[in-house]
């Protein structure tokens, strides 16, 4: 049974659904049993966003290939989920957890692709100081939390942040993000629990694209879905088609609302694909076949939605032109100029984390730097 029944608002689409919930079809056709409400701004920011995260993804692929990054995590596939986590909350003001694959997430709530590529390449255009691995942007002034590589490490604070908003009497929610990998992880339950015990005002949005790297889902689980363990924690769970982006939007839309209204916690179960390997160190030819890669890309969430688009009068050529040479333009400069920033100095990695300096990184660092010390 559900712990709590669903607001009036937030009764859109029901959870547990058999298949994913979807609002525009393969074709780019509206078909869900409502009216679309959105204005044409909104609707052309979230294909502009969506391109902006696959332009930036492929100039750190060639920033990756050419030595000048030392890894990449892609996140091609995953940029209608992405874009319509950063669209669905108030940037700035709601909290964000991501994880490692979401560039497209944390550039589309404001984080801008110098610093991104500054993190990425660990030059002085980084705010973390080259103290994180390539793909661990985080922002203090956005409500970023810093991304970190233990799998579902991040899930349990996000949940600790959620219920200090609820403390402390703000209607403030938190988004956390994750791979279907995560829901594997002890961190994953222990934290669904507790948010459901206590109607923390906090999303789940798990990023299925099938693959833990290279195990199946169906060797993680036994569960119907990611969506039905939701029940057993006494929230809702939605299936989604990742794939469509209004369709992301619409379902983080409702159980954001509900749950800044007090009505506790939800998990998205949002279906999407990797069109790239887990990692540039990965290998994906030999755990799923290139016919199956190619179908999927037959579904690219971009195309889809320039369909959509296109129906209604916005998108064609000339524009989809005329923004990517832009993007392009953008991203390309936000990396030259993140590379151009120089090298970070190496006693910074000696600062900012103690007080006063202990006696043994002190050491450490006069020994680096051949400095002579008292006898």
């Amino acid at each position: 049974m559900i712990k709590h029944a669903q607001p009036e608002y937030a009764r859109r689409f029901e959870p547990f659904s058999q298949s994913p919930i979807s609002v525009i079809s393969e074709r780019g056709a509206w078909s869900a049993d409502f009216e679309l409400d959105l204005e044409d701004d909104l609707l052309r920011a979230l294909y502009r966003d969506m391109l902006a995260a696959r332009v930036l993804d492929d100039r750190y692929s060639t920033l990756q290939r050419s030595g000048k990054a030392s890894f990449l995590v892609s996140s091609a596939g995953h940029e209608a989920a992405q874009i319509a986590i950063a669209k669905a909350v108030r940037a700035g003001e709601d909290w964000l957890y991501p994880y490692y694959r979401d560039t497209g997430l944390v550039l589309s709530l404001g984080l801008s692709a110098r610093d991104i590529f500054g993190q990425a390449l660990a030059t002085l255009a980084d705010p973390n100081k080259g103290r994180q691995m390539p793909g661990h942007p985080g922002s203090k002034s956005l409500n970023i939390f810093t991304v970190c590589s233990a799998i579902a490490s991040h899930i349990p604070p996000a949940v600790g942040t959620a219920l200090s908003m609820k403390l402390q009497g703000l209607e403030q929610v938190t988004v956390v993000s994750f791979g279907e990998g995560a829901t594997s992880e002890g961190d994953f339950h222990a934290a669904i629990n507790l948010a459901g015990a206590q109607d923390a005002p906090v999303i789940f949005a798990c990023e299925n694209n099938g693959y833990a790297i290279s195990v199946d889902v169906h060797q993680q689980t036994a569960a119907a879905s990611i969506a039905a363990k939701a029940e057993a924690y006494g929230m809702p769970g939605y299936i989604v088609d990742g794939m469509d982006v209004l369709a992301c939007y619409y379902v983080l839309q409702d159980v954001i609302a509900a749950a800044r209204a007090g009505q506790g916690p939800a998990l998205l179960d949002m279906r999407v694909y990797r069109y790239n390997p887990h990692s540039s160190a990965d290998d994906d030819s030999r755990y799923r076949p290139r016919e199956e890669v190619d179908a999927w890309r037959e579904r690219d969430p971009l195309h889809r939605y320039q369909r959509f688009l296109a129906q209604r009068n916005l998108w064609d050529e000339t524009w989809e032109q005329e923004l990517r040479e832009q993007l392009e333009q953008d991203i390309r400069g936000a990396a030259r100029d993140a590379e151009a920033a120089g090298i970070i100095p190496s006693e910074w990695m000696f600062e900012d984390v103690f007080a006063d300096t202990p006696w043994h990184l002190r050491e450490q660092r006069d020994k680096l730097f051949g400095i002579q010390q008292d006898t």
